[in-house]
Order: structure tokens, then C-alpha cells, then sequence
């Protein structure tokens, strides 16, 4: 199934002046200035913490200078129709704000495929790497989106994310999601220089009965220190993390401290799921 692309305008739904079969594809259209933020369906109809995706939109808009009024309720509909209309299962959906056409959003969706199953239960490869850099690391911005993609294009086979460093080579966060890093009994995770991220909201509130939470980043030299790491992005959830730049962490195995969060994190995620 193709990618379904619209643009919401204060006259409604309009088709957009291109195609694309994947989300991936049609970010190659949107513009290099702008905002957005991405995530999914459960249940086709229904979204987890989507006030708080939209909270974070316009706080990224207010960093990158663009005047942006979000009408909620419409938005809703627009991608409820959108779902109806495209007789999606599940969707994946972005939500970008131009910078140069602020009241002319592009909604794009696709197919919602998860992980599979064995990268939950397998653990991920990633690599660090100093050359990104964000430039307004609190917004989530369309430029970074197209930094990415470059980036990305470029990991070597097996390599499921990149780890972007700081200047004192601290690890910050995934290409497309954030770290995190279990050292000396503690979470650890990087409390600045990154974007906040949704899916990050619930692991700090179920961390707290597995371990203790340092908002402070590991540095690439902790590496070989690590008992465990893993992912988080509001698509893909807890993504444990089993090799860093070639070095194994613990037994090599997801932990134990990954799987009791991702056992609460998938319990929230039950809980707290709405209606579009």
C-alpha cells in the first residue's frame, strides 16, 4: 500500500503535489525548513500521548521561528478521515509543519509495520559518531530529518543506529531516538543537548521501580563499563542495545533491567491508549 499524503489547510484536506510509497520517500518532498513529528496507531483509531507529540511540535516550532496555531480537534479528524479513507490496519503518520506555509500542514501515512520480533528479543548493533551535529537539538526540525538520512545511508551492514556524541564524546542520542545506559546500578541518560522524547516521558515514569535515573550522559569511554543500553522512539518502544563500536555489553544479551522496563513500558503503553 502506498504512502497516503495530504495537506490539511484552514479550507480542509487537499491532495499534495506529489507521490511516495513510504513515509521515508516522501520525506525527500518536504522541505528543508519546518517541524515535525511522526508516530503511530493502535487499533487503527486509536494514539498514545498525542497531545503531548503536538505540545512537543509547538514548542519546536517556537525554537525554529515559526508561527504555528494549531487547531487540535481538526488535525484529529483530518488523519481519523485519512485512516477511513486509506482503509489502514494500523498507520504510521507524520505531521510536518512548513516553515515557509506554517497553516498548510502535510500529513503523511503508511502501513504500520513494528519491529521484529527479534530485535526485541536479540538486542541491536550501533556505532558512535562525531560528525553529526544538530544545530537546534531541543526542535524536532525537517533539516535534521534529511542529516539523517544521510547519515544513515552511510552505517555499515548489520549497524541498526547511529549514536551521535557531544563534544566531549558523551553519547547523546540514536539518529532517530534516544540512549540509554545502565552503569554502576543507575540509568543513565543524556538530560541535555538532545530532544525530549515521548516515548522517553514513559520510561522516566516507570523507571523508577526498576532503578535509579541519572539524566547525565555516558561517555564513549564507559563503554566497555556497560552492563546494559537500549533505544527508545515512541514507533519502536524499548530497543535493547547488546553492541557499541564492536564492543559487546554484559553477556551480550538484552538484560534483565531492559526487559522488567520493557515489560512496564509495554503495560503503560496497554493502559494509556486513546481514541484519534
Amino acid at each position: 500500500m502506498p504512502c497516503s499524503i495530504r495537506l490539511l489547510t484552514p479550507e480542509g484536506l487537499q491532495p499534495a503535489p506529489y507521490h511516495a510509497e513510504s513515509l521515508a520517500d516522501a520525506a525527500a518532498h518536504e522541505p528543508r525548513e519546518g517541524v515535525y513529528t511522526i508516530s503511530n496507531t493502535y487499533n487503527r483509531f486509536g494514539v498514545l500521548k498525542l497531545d503531548a507529540h503536538l505540545d512537543r511540535l509547538e514548542q519546536s516550532a517556537q525554537l525554529a521561528g515559526i508561527p504555528l496555531h494549531l487547531q487540535r480537534a481538526k488535525l484529529r479528524a483530518a488523519l481519523r478521515q485519512m485512516i477511513e479513507e486509506g482503509h489502514f490496519k494500523d498507520a504510521r503518520f507524520r505531521i510536518t509543519v512548513p516553515k515557509a506555509q506554517p497553516d498548510q500542514l502535510i500529513l503523511s501515512l503508511e502501513p504500520f509495520t513494528p519491529p521484529p520480533p527479534e530485535v526485541y528479543a536479540n538486542g541491536v548493533r550501533c556505532i558512535t559518531v562525531s560528525s553529526a551535529e544538530r544545530i537546534t537539538p531541543a526542535a524536532k526540525t525537517t533539516g535534521w530529518m534529511h542529516d539523517r538520512k544521510a547519515i544513515e545511508q552511510t552505517l555499515p551492514q548489520g549497524i541498526y543506529e547511529a549514536l551521535l556524541l557531544g563534544k566531549t564524546d558523551d553519547i547523546l542520542e540514536g539518529t532517530g531516538s534516544n540512549f540509554y545506559a545502565l552503569l554502576h546500578g543507575k540509568l543513565h541518560t543524556a538530560g541535555k543537548d538532545v530532544l525530549a522524547g515521548i516515548a522517553q516521558q514513559i520510561v522516566f515514569e516507570i523507571a523508577a521501580h526498576v532503578l535509579p535515573v541519572q539524566r547525565e550522559a555516558v561517555n564513549v569511554m564507559d563503554i566497555p563499563r556497560l552492563d546494559e543500553a537500549f533505544l527508545t522512539s515512541s514507533s519502536r518502544g524499548i530497543i535493547p542495545v547488546v553492541v557499541i563500536d564492536g564492543i559487546t555489553l554484559g553477556s551480550g544479551k538484552p538484560g534483565s533491567k531492559t526487559h522488567a522496563l520493557r515489560v512496564r513500558y509495554n503495560a503503560w503503553v496497554e493502559q494509556h491508549v486513546e481514541e484519534l
